[in-house]
């Protein structure tokens, strides 16, 4: 906390007699203050083996939401420490609870949702707050070392909406079609085939040339899953899929979108990281889980046997705000195995699947808010966006808009 977001070198000691003997700004963390030193009681969670249900009271400090209150002998009035580690690790979901119908975990059954602050990222402001006393105690100024960013992900779960999807599969998707009336959703898929029309997923050169001209970095994650019932991509064999995964890669970071069963299978994940691997020709780096749910701790664990090394999964879907309270990116840590992983996990703000969910409006408010939230600590500002969002492209370009703004203004 005080490294990553404050950008502070720290030390640590359990030796009481080079505790006190340092000349310069310390902390102590325990149950007990030593002396005069700037004390942080501890709670229990930290001590505990495995994982146990927790009771948790949301105070107030200062207009911010806290728990884990700590006596008066405190410099803080909670374990900052405990209750970040309860959201970074994500201690709620290894905890008892009812997935929805996709397999994940429910953001209306988190703690920042029912205490109505999963909009906040609490652990930053908190961090904030807790630089503002050591500054006042030691009568030092400590700024704050890392600027604001804004980050913007093109998510392509299927590369094209018609094209390229073979004889059997466009034939029973027209049929389909008119067996519902669709008539509309046929006479496009017409007109796209016999080129008449550009297919309506396919924004790239569009996309490209307002990325040029707005001077906007982006990262794409495409699937390159076998065709199931839940990913219904284009193969990744086709050369045209190839060439233009390749041709991203000169614009952008590229990294992979794992399909629906490699989320919980290591062997599919792994042959879908050897495919990417064959296509782009570097090593895998960066992967992101974006309709469906993170099983944790096997994705995670499943990333790090195959030596991945990033991931921007943390979100929820359905609802903005900060799913392990943090605009900030942090190392994973295993609770079942205790240990520090070496995967950085890169948390999102908003993923386009909830724009659904709310009118223009709304979703222009609410990332300005979120947004203010996340400058005022100089966070990663990072917005999830998925190709189909921009169909059509005409009424839909105003989201990418909104993004836009975010990159210029950073």
């Amino acid at each position: 906390m005080l490294n990553s977001i404050l950008g502070y070198e720290i030390q640590f000691t359990s030796k009481i007699e080079e505790f006190i003997a340092h000349p310069g700004l310390k902390i102590s963390y325990g149950k007990k203050k030593l002396g005069n030193e700037f004390f942080v009681q501890q709670h229990d969670l930290l001590d505990q083996q495995g994982i146990q249900d927790i009771e948790i009271n949301v105070g107030d400090w200062e207009g911010l939401p806290c728990f884990f209150k700590c006596s008066q002998d405190s410099d803080v009035p909670f374990d900052i420490f405990a209750a970040s580690f309860f959201l970074l690790s994500r201690y709620e979901e290894y905890l008892p609870h009812v997935k929805d119908e996709l397999g994940r975990f429910p953001f209306q059954e988190s703690l920042a949702f029912k205490e109505d602050f999963l909009e906040l990222p609490v652990i930053d402001l908190w961090t904030l707050k807790f630089r503002d006393l050591l500054e006042n105690r030691f009568e030092k100024k400590l700024p704050l070392q890392r600027t604001y960013q804004a980050s913007s992900i093109m998510v392509v779960q299927e590369v094209f909406k018609y094209k390229k999807k073979g004889i059997v599969r466009t034939l029973g998707a027209l049929v389909r079609d008119i067996v519902k009336l669709q008539f509309k959703s046929s006479l496009e898929r017409i007109r796209t085939l016999v080129f008449l029309q550009s297919d309506p997923y396919d924004i790239y050169d569009r996309l490209i040339e307002r990325a040029r001209l707005q001077k906007m970095h982006w990262t794409f994650f495409f699937q390159l899953s076998d065709f199931s019932l839940q990913n219904k991509n284009i193969s990744f064999h086709k050369l045209s899929y190839q060439a233009l995964i390749k041709s991203m890669g000169d614009y952008g970071v590229l990294g992979l979108l794992p399909g629906f069963d490699a989320l919980d299978k290591l062997a599919i994940l792994r042959k879908e990281k050897k495919r990417w691997e064959n296509i782009v020709n570097t090593p895998l780096s960066r992967v992101l889980s974006f309709q469906y749910g993170i099983n944790l701790p096997q994705f995670y664990n499943n990333l790090d046997k195959l030596e991945i090394s990033q991931d921007f999964s943390m979100g929820y879907p359905k609802h903005p705000g900060f799913r392990a309270g943090t605009c900030t990116p942090f190392l994973y840590y295993d609770i079942n195995f205790e240990r520090i992983s070496p995967l950085t996990i890169h948390p999102y703000a908003l993923s386009s699947l909830c724009f659904q969910e709310f009118s223009f409006f709304d979703i222009k408010v609410r990332i300005d808010n979120l947004n203010s939230k996340v400058r005022e600590v100089n966070g990663k500002f990072l917005c999830l966006i998925e190709n189909a969002l921009l169909d059509p492209w005409d009424e839909q370009v105003k989201y990418l808009s909104l993004l836009e703004k975010l990159q210029a203004d950073d």
